[in-house]
């Protein structure tokens, strides 16, 4: 009888356990023995929720916890919270790891390693960025800091540094909490992955809702209480008082431990992996925000943390794990948020995006209704299509708007991904009644504008 094989993982959230199970799905327990080590208190759980959570939009802290270590445990998984790993020893197959509370290190063997560490949010090295009060949000033992935070403090005033997804989110979420809120970003608009014109809207959007901007401004650092929180944010312009800091800076991928042990990391400091899942390193695996991607429109390498890419990343490992077959083939930067009552979406590039890749473009940009604009409920939104020249290519696309506007970006993202021109789209069997899109839908009059501006500009060519 062949002995059994030790699949570790480090990780537990969707990446890492979504490997783990698929995994157990192939191979039995008598054949496959699966330890996951997770530092946190919690594992498998909806990272994307955090804000709403923070927002009390969603007031169950359950409600977000898709498995429990014991669900795991049942399904043959030893899932084992509170343990850090510090070390990989590729040479050996062996990884370090340490007892949170406890402090206690031992050495824990593995025949495949899975790393599914993530992301960690960006931190500038400035002068007070780890006082008290100070907080990045990645994980759900961050999302549960800043309510202690709020309980603990009362805090009257906070200031979020960062206009990105997360940024705008906890921006809100600390405007439903009653706090008097400032943001600040280095940038001349929010939400950079968007292109200004589009940006502007969500600019407007939350300053409706009392978010004070400071836009264009760079952080200096953070001034501090004698108690060690924090008391104010300072920019090259101006000091903001603050009593909470929430910073949406983004985030890096978390990949310190595997470039420590030698397995190699991408420019932009992702692991490196192929299609499989695999890393350059014999028998060792990673999955999720803390590994590098290829765009498939610029082809450029990429770093985007986002739950779906984890979750079926995750799956792809833990498939060949199993014996199986399956590919990871890349991504088109696909994201939604909900800001206020304002939507907002994206795939592909935008145009700074598109030139930085070479490509010259046009771009058509429509205003229509989510609805039939007699039906009740009807609202405005902006459609954006950026095209390439000549060739009429759809490189990308973006849309503001409210209700029922976001989610139309799933078909320009599957028109993406097929890599179908502007002229093609305009003849896409779209759905209709009047309760969900005009007889036109803001699609396909995009398309339409996109199409007649490739059109006008090789006739202007010629």
């Amino acid at each position: 009888m062949a002995a059994r094989e030790r699949l570790l993982v480090i990780g537990g959230d969707a990446a890492g356990m979504s490997a783990a199970s698929q995994a157990r799905r192939r191979r039995g327990p008598d054949e496959l023995e699966i330890v996951a080590v997770e530092r946190g208190h919690h594992a498998s759980y909806a990272a994307c929720a955090i804000p709403y959570f923070v927002g009390g939009v969603v007031d169950d802290l359950g409600k977000l916890i898709s498995r429990t270590p014991a669900q795991f445990r049942e399904r043959g998984i030893d899932l084992r919270l509170r343990t850090e790993a510090v070390e990989i020893d590729a040479d050996g197959g062996r990884v370090r790891v340490r007892d949170v509370d406890g402090g206690g290190e031992r050495w824990e063997p593995y025949d495949d390693l899975v790393i599914a560490t993530g992301a960690v949010p960006v931190r500038p090295p400035l002068p007070g960025t780890d006082a008290k009060g100070v907080h990045g949000v990645q994980i759900l033992d961050d999302g549960l800091a800043i309510l202690r935070h709020l309980e603990d403090r009362a805090p009257r005033r906070a200031v979020v540094v960062g206009g990105g997804y997360i940024g705008l989110e906890m921006a809100e979420a600390m405007v439903r909490r009653g706090l008097e809120v400032s943001l600040v970003d280095a940038a001349d608009q929010p939400m950079r992955t968007l292109d200004p014109d589009m940006g502007a809207i969500i600019a407007d959007a939350m300053r409706g809702l009392g978010v004070k901007l400071y836009l264009g401004e760079q952080i200096e650092g953070f001034d501090t209480s004698p108690d060690g929180y924090v008391a104010a944010v300072r920019t090259g312009q101006r000091t903001l008082p603050a009593d909470l800091v929430i910073l949406g800076l983004g985030v890096r991928p978390a990949s310190g431990l595997a470039r420590e042990a030698g397995i190699e990391v991408g420019p932009t400091g992702g692991i490196v992996t192929d299609r499989r899942m695999r890393t350059r390193s014999d028998r060792v695996w990673a999955a999720g925000d803390c590994v590098e991607n290829r765009h498939l429109v610029s082809g450029a390498p990429v770093a985007i943390a986002l739950g779906t890419h984890a979750n079926k990343q995750g799956r792809v490992a833990g498939v060949n794990l199993g014996g199986g077959y399956a590919t990871f083939p890349g991504v088109v930067g696909t994201a939604v948020s909900k800001i206020c009552e304002w939507e907002v979406a994206r795939t592909g590039l935008n145009e700074r995006e598109a030139a930085a890749a070479g490509f010259a473009t046009l771009s058509a940009v429509v205003e229509s209704t989510t609805r039939a604009g007699y039906h009740p409920g009807a609202t405005t939104m902006q459609t954006k299509l950026i095209a390439e020249r000549r060739s009429g290519r759809l490189l990308g696309a973006q849309i503001v708007g409210r209700e029922n506007a976001a989610k139309r970006i799933d078909g320009l993202a599957i028109a993406l991904w097929n890599r179908m021109t502007v002229e093609e789209m305009t003849g896409l069997d779209l759905g209709y009644a009047p309760p969900f899109a005009p007889v036109w839908d803001p699609v396909l009059i995009a398309a339409r504008k996109a199409a007649e501006a490739v059109e006008a500009d090789m006739r202007s060519d010629s």
